[in-house]
């Protein structure tokens, strides 16, 4: 009878423990199977130019911040803007990085299928990033003197041609009252400012500091204390942008760097930039990818916001400018070329 009361015990006691082993089963292949989705990577690659406004880029790339949300993004090199818009529209990459233009909203216009979702530099107010400079022995001190004049910009239809023509206005003038004479690259403005053949050009950092330094320049303007103005963004293709999933992921890696970039080079105490906790190694790893000194990486950090929000009503502001001057074939609304949810998105998450 004890004999099989004992059997009894140990059958039922086995079972309670096969019981448990099963039930400690399940949960550990939930767990194997979230992490496998989490660790499905999405394959991005990004073109940009080695410009210091695409740091926030370097810095996600260099410190894992995409492979912590399962992207695995590679850097595509270009050597102008155009190429980088006409690139991510045609889905040869997904994510494009550079300046916003006449030619991007002409491609548009076009039937072209891309999207603007983050910011990538602007001019801001109190901050150093494009200025308009005269020789250093000009007589101009302003705007309004420059009726009559010679202006450099790079070339008809770009973000200096906006930017002269924007200043202009806002001090009672029009492309018309001034000579607007494209000289194709930075080291041409520079070179024509230097010999006085132009009476003023737009430069951006480093190479105001540079101007100014070497003596030849001086400035009369910042843009961003003119004007509010986002100059370049962060594109997705319109393949990559109904990814939903992978482009919410890039864009919170995005905005993890570009608060890091912001805490690093551009927090102020008291109306002045100070250097932030990382400050040192922002510096090096902007020189790590554009090639450059880190002094000359000093001169020249462009603003942008925190969070890697887009400046979005000034893209309507500038489609109407380029409408107006007739340097875009056909208005558009800025609603079918901005998507700001998906940052929104990344950002609640």
């Amino acid at each position: 009878m004890k004999k099989r009361i004992m059997m009894a015990l140990m059958t039922v006691l086995l079972l309670v423990i096969g019981l448990v082993g099963c039930g400690q089963d399940e949960p550990e292949k939930a767990t194997t199977s979230d992490a496998e989705k989490n660790t499905e990577k999405a394959s991005v690659e990004i073109g940009m130019l080695k410009l210091t406004s695409s740091a926030p880029l370097f810095i996600a790339l260099e410190k894992g911040f995409f492979e912590e949300v399962g992207i695995d993004a590679k850097a595509k090199w270009f050597e102008a803007a155009q190429p980088i818009a006409v690139a991510t529209a045609g889905g040869d990459v997904a994510v494009g990085a550079t300046g916003i233009t006449a030619s991007l909203y002409n491609m548009v216009a076009s039937g072209e299928k891309l999207v603007i979702v983050a910011d990538k530099g602007r001019e801001q107010e109190g901050y150093s990033s494009t200025a308009v400079l005269v020789p250093s022995d000009s007589t101009v001190t302003s705007i309004e003197e420059l009726k009559g004049k010679k202006i450099g910009i790079t070339q008809t239809g770009s973000t200096y041609h906006y930017m002269a023509g924007r200043l202009l206005e806002e001090h009672g003038l029009t492309s018309k009252d001034v000579e607007l004479v494209p000289l194709n690259s930075i080291p041409g403005l520079m070179d024509t400012l230097e010999s006085k053949q132009v009476d003023a050009v737009l430069l951006n950092e480093p190479n105001v500091s540079r101007v100014i330094e070497e003596g030849y320049g001086k400035v009369i303007a910042q843009v961003g204390d003119e004007i509010e103005y986002q100059t370049s963004g962060i594109f997705f293709s319109q393949a990559f942008a109904d990814n939903t999933d992978a482009a919410t992921r890039f864009l919170k890696a995005y905005a993890k760097a570009t608060q890091y970039y912001y805490d690093a080079v551009l927090t102020k105490e008291n109306g002045e930039l100070v250097p932030g906790e990382n400050y040192d190694e922002v510096i090096a790893i902007i020189a790590e990818y554009t090639d450059q000194e880190p002094a000359l990486i000093e001169k020249g950090l462009p603003y942008m916001d925190r969070y890697g929000k887009l400046l979005e009503s000034d893209i309507q502001t500038q489609i109407d400018w380029y409408a107006k001057e007739k340097l875009v074939d056909q208005s558009i609304d800025a609603s079918s070329i901005v998507n700001t949810k998906l940052l929104e998105e990344a950002l609640a998450e």
